[in-house]
């Protein structure tokens, strides 16, 4: 069963959406689309489940193809360069958050002339983007980022040698495509990452400074489908339940992280442009210590998540249904088989100094309910390590 519904931008959700992507270009107008992709996808054959209903509809399209894991200038600029030679009005991004936020960034530049690092969000770069993009849908292939129904793009510069987010409203695609059947194929090891970091965009956000309801609602609710459903996607990746629930839970954590993330996201941003690590994987290892480390804080809201993550929190103490909780991230994450430490996926003491100052530039810490000194960082580093 196929729903349409606009929760911040039009989604088109269930199994076989691909097959409307065709319904919906032609509902933007788009003549000559650009496709934004990496390698894997079209080593894979899923570009075809994209190129096939657009060839069926008579659409042309040009390709680029060379989005990174980890996606800098060089995923970005060449694109653009492509956009504009083949004359194309459009962008269709297909893969996971790299290859969403890579055709965000290229939609922007075709449009903005300023450098990306004018656009970084810490400078207030949203007050330079207009609504002057052409229009764009995203298609997800794992269910981690939501990057789909997202309005920012992290890029990691040369200029500032860190992951960048380029934030604004007008960075939300026109129309989210979610296929859980374009998941089914995901690696174990991808599956429990990319499950991992929806889970801590649900969490961060619920424990994120601000008022905000709605998205704590969202949130809690994408805590418990993550801890309900991502054992069976790793395990079982055929089970289109899990691939479903798991592809909700991330559009739900993009959804509820516009309320704002957490420390969590400061320290993984420098394991990936230091350590090249994915940041799911990083997100998951460290998001126990970041826990406990607010957990004096937002013991309350910790309780909260308890209850979302399956404990039984009547009769016992505010701190030990926290502790509970926590308890619950490391298991979940030992049976999905992410690593306990980061010492174990190649970090090593001697980067810490290295990323204690990329961390504290990143923004995310800002909204973490905790306020999170340098010192902190470092603390929490090796704690993890």
């Amino acid at each position: 069963m196929i729903s349409n519904f606009a929760f911040p931008t039009k989604v088109v959700f269930g199994p076989g959406a691909i097959e409307q992507v065709a319904d919906a270009a032609r509902s933007l107008r788009m003549k000559h689309p650009l496709l934004v992709t990496d390698p894997g996808i079209v080593k894979s054959g899923l570009l075809e489940r994209l190129t096939e209903p657009l060839k069926n509809a008579g659409l042309r399209w040009a390709l680029f193809d060379q989005v990174e894991g980890n996606p800098t200038e060089a995923s970005v600029f060449p694109g653009v360069d492509m956009l504009r030679a083949e004359h194309c009005d459009s962008v269709i991004a297909m893969g996971g958050g790299s290859s969403l936020d890579a055709g965000k960034a290229i939609r922007l530049k075709a449009t903005h002339p300023l450098p990306l690092k004018e656009y970084d969000d810490l400078k207030d770069g949203a007050s330079l983007i207009s609504a002057n993009l052409p229009p764009m849908v995203a298609i997800p292939t794992t269910s981690g980022t939501g990057s789909e129904v997202g309005r920012s793009a992290v890029i990691t510069l040369k200029s500032n040698a860190r992951k960048t987010v380029i934030f604004s409203p007008h960075l939300i695609p026109n129309i989210a495509i979610e296929d859980p059947e374009l998941t089914v194929g995901l690696p174990p090891h991808l599956t429990a990452a990319t499950g991992m970091d929806a889970m801590t965009h649900n969490l961060e956000a619920y424990v994120s400074v601000g008022y905000h309801p709605m998205c704590d609602g969202i949130a809690l609710r994408g805590v418990a489908l993550v801890n309900k459903h991502l054992r069976t996607a790793v395990h079982e990746g055929s089970n289109r339940v899990a691939r479903t629930e798991m592809m909700a839970a991330s559009m739900m954590g993009a959804v509820a992280f516009q309320k704002g993330l957490g420390t969590v996201h400061s320290l993984a941003h420098p394991l990936s442009t230091v350590a090249g690590l994915h940041h799911g994987l990083t997100n998951a290892i460290l998001l126990p210590h970041v826990m406990r480390f607010n957990m004096s804080v937002v013991l309350d809201r910790l309780v909260d998540l308890a209850s979302a993550l399956g404990v039984e929190t009547d009769g016992i103490s505010p701190h030990h249904a926290a502790e509970a909780a926590v308890a619950a991230i490391e298991k979940l994450n030992a049976e999905i088989g992410i690593p306990r430490r980061l010492s174990e996926v190649g970090v090593t003491a001697e980067m810490i100094p290295m990323m204690v100052p990329k961390a504290m530039e990143d923004g995310c810490h800002r909204s973490n309910p905790r306020p999170t000194t340098a010192q902190d960082m470092q603390d929490l580093y090796r704690a993890a390590l």
